[in-house]
């Protein structure tokens, strides 16, 4: 019996063959296969067509079953055919890619597949690492104090040169145990923590920051104070400690304040005469950082180091490092009085101040007299009876434009308490400055007379401009000698000018 269904496009029925239609609407299909039905409505959905063109072809499929099948000729393409083939999608063939690859494997998906190994492979090594790292934590916590010694050693190769070890060993609690090692008698294992110590902090803010508040600090210094006094390569390993701990801002007080600076002078004072051991030079940089804070320099002072930074600045390999220090000590007050106090201190800065070979000590050793100048003045006057002045003018020819400009402040200071003392001592006023005059008269070291004007002129100031013109002749005479120069020459112009005129402003700088 055959099915009816009721359709305004039009109907298909699937049941017994028969070719009768009923009405506009209703027609009865022939028995048509299920499967090859639903396999030409997935071939026209598929075809990337227009809905028109899906259209079209549903109608033609309907046709198709509609009328019988004529017997396939042999020599002509059915409609069937063309639909199928035209339905199916179309297959990437590569035959010329083939054909220029030679059947060698694609490139890009060689690429892909070599990198997702290389990313699998540094995965399973960055976890094989971390669990080294894990039992390397665990190994210090144990109760042998031989695995603890062999763990640190470890720590100390690993930080090394090794950045992300530092953060990694210090996130997994390696500082305590360390820490905790420094109480241990054996000095092997107390130099395995303390260098294991020193490379976690090296570049890591806060792994010293760490270390100190793990109390690192009052346990070296525990080893210094002990009875029995700790052997040379702990107490080195202890002062480079304290030189990189006191990089950080934070710690530098809280060393500072413990007791580390007298330790550390004591080890300059032990290691004066060797100029090439390292523990001098780190005891050096860890006193310049540890005075970088103005609240130790009282420290500083209590640990009666400055009479020997002074008297050491005639080596050298660490002048250069101790004005670095004297430099922060001169800005307090109790540092200028520590200074001003210590024997022969003004004799060795002003002679530094001829070191031509070596700029950076005369732009140093200037600057702490140019403090101390504006300091008191006894301090001016230890300057002058130390012979500074032909130093700064030697300077203001010769130095580097740093230390040019602070001789000159220096000699302007000079310049103003000299004009008052001849003042004095002629009766003048005492309560103004006497600047040096710009005209007078005298006969210069070479001959000739100087034309000026002495109408005007007082007594005093006179006596001032004589004064200053014989220190500048002392002083051009001492110049022409120290630059080796023939006893014949013949100075230029600019020279003579000097000498000519007292006032600062003839001063090249």
């Amino acid at each position: 019996m055959a099915k009816y269904h009721r359709n305004d496009v039009g109907s298909v029925i699937l049941g017994r063959p028969s070719p009768t239609t009923f009405g506009n609407h209703f027609r009865l299909c022939t028995a048509f296969s299920a499967a090859s039905f639903r396999r030409k409505i997935f071939d026209a959905m598929s075809c990337g067509s227009s809905s028109r063109h899906r259209h079209q072809l549903m109608q033609e499929m309907i046709y198709d079953t509609v009328r019988p099948p004529p017997p396939p000729p042999t020599s002509t393409i059915t409609i069937r055919s063309v639909l199928k083939e035209s339905n199916e999608p179309v297959k990437t063939k590569r035959p010329v890619k083939n054909s220029i690859n030679n059947g060698k494997p694609d490139k890009l998906a060689d690429f892909l597949n070599l990198e997702e190994a290389e990313s699998d492979a540094e995965t399973t090594k960055k976890v094989q690492a971390l669990e080294g790292l894990k039992r390397l934590v665990k190994e210090l916590q144990m109760e042998k104090e031989e695995n603890k010694r062999a763990a640190a050693t470890r720590v100390r190769l690993l930080t090394k040169d090794d950045p992300e070890s530092r953060v990694t060993l210090a996130m997994l609690g390696t500082i305590p145990p360390l820490v905790a090692m420094l109480d241990f008698e054996d000095s092997n294992s107390q130099i395995a923590a303390l260098y294991a110590l020193l490379n976690l902090g090296i570049g890591d803010d806060q792994n010293k920051a760490a270390i100190v508040k793990a109390g690192a600090v009052h346990k070296m210094l525990k080893l210094i104070e002990s009875p029995n006094e700790p052997s040379q390569a702990v107490s080195d390993a202890i002062v480079a400690n304290f030189l990189g701990l006191s990089a950080l801002d934070s710690n530098k007080h809280i060393i500072g304040s413990s007791g580390a600076i007298p330790f550390l002078v004591k080890t300059l004072k032990m290691l004066d005469k060797q100029s090439g051991c390292q523990a001098r030079h780190d005891a050096l940089r860890a006193l310049y950082n540890l005075s970088i804070s103005p609240s130790n320099i009282s420290f500083i002072m209590e640990s009666d180091s400055i009479p020997f930074l002074v008297n050491a600045l005639g080596d050298m390999d660490v002048s250069e490092r101790i004005l670095s220090i004297l430099s922060n000590v001169v800005s307090t007050p109790e540092g200028r009085k520590g200074i001003s106090i210590a024997p022969e201190a003004f004799p060795i800065l002003v002679d530094v101040l001829n070191w031509t070979d070596s700029p950076g000590c005369q732009e140093k050793a200037s600057y702490i007299l140019m403090l101390m100048a504006h300091n008191a003045y006894r301090d001016r006057q230890a300057m002058i009876e130390a012979g500074i002045v032909s130093s700064l003018l030697e300077l203001t020819l010769l130095g580097s434009m740093l230390a040019q400009k602070r001789a000159s402040r220096i000699l302007e200071v000079l310049r103003v308490d000299k004009g008052k003392q001849v003042s004095g001592n002629l009766g003048g006023n005492t309560s103004a400055a006497v600047s040096a005059p710009i005209y007078g008269s005298s006969v210069n070291q070479y001959g000739k007379d100087c034309l000026v004007e002495e109408g005007m002129m007082s007594e005093e100031k006179k006596a001032v401009k004589l004064l200053v013109q014989q220190s500048l002749q002392h002083n051009m005479k001492r110049i022409v000698n120290r630059a080796n120069l023939p006893q014949d020459f013949v100075p230029s112009e600019h020279l003579k000018s000097l000498t000519a005129s007292s006032t600062s402003k003839s001063l090249p700088f």
